[in-house]
């Protein structure tokens, strides 16, 4: 047995009912007891984390956390908001031999720039550094919490001041697709453009929501996410998402429309007709079936009247 793996442990339903614990559906919890499934997720973090240093959002019992450490991760940080999980991760960490080290915080307000050894940082430009970023994420906080990580790798920030760390994390499958979606397909939105533009984004596979305790109403996707070297839309984030939620707000009407409420209503109609003949993209056509290279026109297009205005990038719509 390998030196890295962990020693013999209550199983996760024998945990369970030691610390009296159980999912809140308040909260959007569910749990993955089944070790076998466990290993799969975190078996597409990468195909060797061994030496990896890995945060793990939103650990519960600490199912996942299991495997990673017995993937032989050098470094694991686990970042839990629900006190009542602390007795049998700190067990966990008794357990891993100084390899895990667990917070109680909310990892919506948890800094995460500094978890890490300065040596494991790489140049963006460079090779990927071994940092991950792991998590079954409670639904409630899933699609925020990846916008915010998002805008954190348009600015090098967070996470990724170490470099293109990458992700792998859990959502409704229904976010999961959103997420992957190409143009023209069903689900194409705002995530899919925010996460495709910034990222090389990959639907792994569907866990089955009886694969789950307690059994969530819906399926759950698991999608890897790696930072691209470059942005394919070369422009601050949150000018981007301005233009992407605009153009998406109507998602099944002429894209004229979403872009119209870019703009007060005296200049509605001139800027918005000088976005379209700027970008060279047809007003006729639907949000989801606009290629990357479209919304990028767009989004120049914007950035320039911005520019030509003051203020006009802090006008919102209602």
């Amino acid at each position: 047995m390998s030196p890295l793996r962990l020693p013999p442990l209550p199983t996760l339903r024998e945990i369970i009912r030691l610390y009296g614990l159980r999912a809140e559906k308040q909260l959007a919890q569910n749990f993955i007891l089944d070790l076998n499934l466990t290993d799969k997720i975190v078996k597409y973090a990468g195909k060797n984390l061994e030496g990896a240093y890995v945060c793990e959002v939103g650990p519960g019992p600490g199912g996942i956390t299991r495997s990673i450490l017995n993937r032989g991760a050098s470094q694991v940080v686990v970042v839990e908001k629900d006190k009542r999980f602390m007795p049998s991760l700190q067990m966990l960490a008794e357990a891993s031999e100084g390899r895990l080290q667990v917070f109680n915080d909310d990892i919506l307000k948890f800094n995460m720039e500094n978890i890490f050894p300065e040596t494991v940082k790489k140049d963006w430009h460079g090779d990927l550094p071994d940092v991950h970023i792991i998590g079954n994420l409670p639904f409630n906080v899933s699609t925020p919490l990846i916008i915010r990580w998002l805008a954190a790798v348009s600015n090098h920030s967070g996470p990724f001041v170490y470099g293109r760390s990458r992700m792998l994390l859990t959502f409704q499958k229904e976010v999961a697709e959103r997420l992957t979606a190409p143009p023209n397909h069903p689900q194409r939105s705002r995530p899919s453009v925010m996460a495709q533009h910034l990222c090389q984004v990959k639907h792994c596979f569907t866990i089955p929501g009886k694969a789950c305790v307690p059994t969530p109403d819906v399926d759950i996707g698991v999608v890897h996410f790696t930072p691209l070297k470059e942005p394919l839309i070369k422009l601050p984030f949150h000018l981007v998402e301005k233009v992407v939620r605009s153009v998406f707000h109507f998602r099944q009407k002429y894209c004229r429309k979403g872009v119209e409420i870019l703009f007060p209503y005296p200049m509605m109609k001139e800027l918005t007709n000088e976005m379209f003949e700027s970008s060279g993209v047809d007003p006729t056509r639907i949000a989801p079936s606009l290629s990357m290279e479209e919304i990028n026109g767009l989004c120049l297009a914007y950035s320039a009247i911005c520019d030509r205005i003051p203020g006009l990038i802090d006008y919102n719509y209602r």
